[in-house]
C-alpha cells in the first residue's frame, strides 16, 4: 500500500471526529475579551464611584492604563458604546497649547503645592547644592541691619575665644533668636512664622509643619526661606552656635546669689566631657557628665581615671557654676530628672573588678544643657520636657 493510501485510510477511520478541526471564530473571541476587560472598568467605577487613577496601586494602575488605551481607539469605543453604563468613554480631550493648559489639566492636583514632597528630589546627590543656591538667591539687603550687626560681630568674637562653640545641628531643633552657621556664614534666626501645622490628610498623607523665617546674615542680607528648607540646609552642612558660657554663668549667679559677706557658698555644678579612649564611650556624640561638688572642680576630678563615676578615665571641664544659698543637691537632681531618658546606660568595672553603673552621664547637646540651666534659672523648667530622641526641648 502506498503512502497516500495509508493516509486516506487513517483520515477515513475517525469515528470520534478528532481530526475534524473547525477554524476558530477569532473575531468573536476578541470581542468577548474586549467586553470582559471593559466590564472590569465598569465594576471598579460601580464600587469606588470614580475612574481608576494612575499610581493607585498595581491593579488600579492597570485599569487606568486600560481605560486610557480604549479612549485612544475610536474603533473600540464604538464597539463598547452600548456597554458603557457609567459614561467612562465619554470625555473631553483638552488641547494643550500653553503652560497654562498643562497646569489647568492637572486632574490629580499634583501641582497644587509641594506639601507631599512632589518637588523634593530623592536620591539626587546635588540637592543640597541646589537648595543652597536657592538660599542665596532669596536673600535681599537687610534695611535694619544696624540693629543686628554688633551682636553678629560679638558672636564671632565669642567663637574665636571659645566662649561659644559650634555644635551639631539636629533636625527639628530650629529656634528663634538663635545663631547658626551655614557654609561658614554666620546668621541669626530672628523669627519663625508658622503657617502650616503638622497634620495628616484624609488619605493618610502627612503635611509637615512649615512657615516663613527671617534670617539675618553677617554680610548685611536677610532671607525669608521656609522653615523646613533652612532645617535641611543646616542638617546637610550647618552648625548651631551655643550660648555664651560667661553669660550663662553670670545669669546663674545673678539669679541665685547676689553675694555678700552673709552668703554661704554651697558648692559647684559642673559639666564634664570624658577623655576615654574606649570606643563604646569615645564614639558617643554629645556625652556629658552633669554633677555636683562641694570642693573646687579641678580638685574633685584629679583622680578621675581611678573612679567609676568618671568612667575610669580623665575628663575635661566644659563649664562650672559656683552656687550660693541654695540646695545644689536639688538642682542637680532636677537636671538629672529632666535628662533622665537620655541617661547613659553602661557598666564600668573598677580596678578590683567590681561593677558600677554611673548615673550622671547624659547624651544631650551642650547648647541643650545650657538651655535647661537657663530654664531652671527662670523657673520655667516645669513647663518643658526633653525629647531625647530628637535632642530638643519641648513644651509640655
Amino acid at each position: 500500500m502506498d503512502k497516500q493510501s495509508v493516509l486516506d485510510e487513517i483520515f477515513s477511520n475517525d469515528p470520534f471526529g478528532l481530526l475534524s478541526v473547525k477554524p476558530a471564530n477569532t473575531s468573536r473571541n476578541a470581542d468577548e475579551r474586549l467586553l470582559t476587560s471593559f466590564e472590569d472598568l465598569n465594576t471598579f467605577f460601580e464600587k469606588h464611584k470614580r475612574e481608576p487613577q494612575q499610581g493607585g496601586g498595581v491593579q488600579e494602575h492597570q485599569l487606568y492604563a486600560r481605560l486610557k488605551s480604549l479612549r485612544e481607539s475610536p474603533t473600540k469605543m464604538e464597539m463598547l458604546k452600548s456597554h458603557d453604563r457609567f459614561g467612562l468613554l465619554i470625555y473631553e480631550e483638552k488641547e494643550i497649547n500653553s503652560l497654562d493648559d498643562i497646569l489647568d489639566d492637572d486632574m490629580l492636583g499634583l501641582l497644587d503645592d509641594d506639601s507631599e514632597g512632589l518637588f523634593d528630589l530623592k536620591h539626587v546627590k546635588d540637592i543640597d547644592e541646589r537648595a543652597s543656591t536657592d538660599f542665596v538667591a532669596r536673600r535681599k539687603p537687610c534695611k535694619e541691619f544696624d540693629q543686628f550687626e554688633q551682636s553678629l560681630k560679638d558672636v564671632q568674637k565669642d567663637l574665636a575665644s571659645n566662649k561659644r562653640k559650634l555644635v551639631e545641628f539636629k533636625m527639628g531643633n530650629l529656634r528663634e533668636n538663635t545663631f547658626y552657621v551655614h557654609n561658614g556664614v554666620l546668621f541669626l534666626l530672628k523669627e519663625i512664622n508658622i503657617s502650616k501645622k503638622d497634620h495628616y490628610r484624609a488619605d493618610g498623607t502627612r503635611v509637615r509643619e512649615d512657615g516663613r523665617t527671617r534670617c539675618i546674615f553677617e554680610n548685611g542680607t536677610e532671607s525669608n526661606m521656609l522653615k523646613r528648607s533652612v532645617e535641611k540646609l543646616l542638617y546637610a552642612n550647618g552648625k548651631t552656635v551655643s550660648e555664651n558660657a560667661d553669660r550663662v554663668a553670670d545669669t546663674f549667679k545673678e539669679k541665685f546669689s547676689n553675694i555678700n559677706e552673709n552668703d554661704q557658698e554651697s558648692g559647684y555644678i559642673y559639666i564634664l566631657k570624658s577623655k576615654s579612649v574606649k570606643p563604646e564611650i569615645k564614639e558617643i556624640t554629645n556625652l556629658y557628665k552633669i554633677g555636683f561638688s562641694t570642693v573646687e572642680v579641678e580638685e574633685r576630678i584629679k583622680n578621675a581615671h581611678q573612679e567609676p563615676t568618671y568612667l575610669m578615665a580623665d575628663v575635661r571641664i566644659i563649664m562650672t557654676f559656683k552656687c550660693f544659698n541654695m540646695n545644689t543637691h536639688k538642682l542637680e537632681q532636677l537636671l538629672h530628672t529632666f535628662f533622665g531618658k537620655a541617661c547613659l546606660s553602661i557598666d564600668i568595672f573598677d580596678k578590683n573588678g567590681n561593677r558600677h553603673t554611673p548615673r550622671e552621664w547624659f547624651i544631650a547637646p551642650l547648647n541643650i544643657i545650657e538651655q535647661a540651666i537657663e530654664l531652671i534659672i527662670s523657673g520655667n523648667i516645669i513647663h518643658y520636657r526633653y525629647d531625647s530622641e530628637n535632642e530638643e526641648i519641648l513644651k509640655r
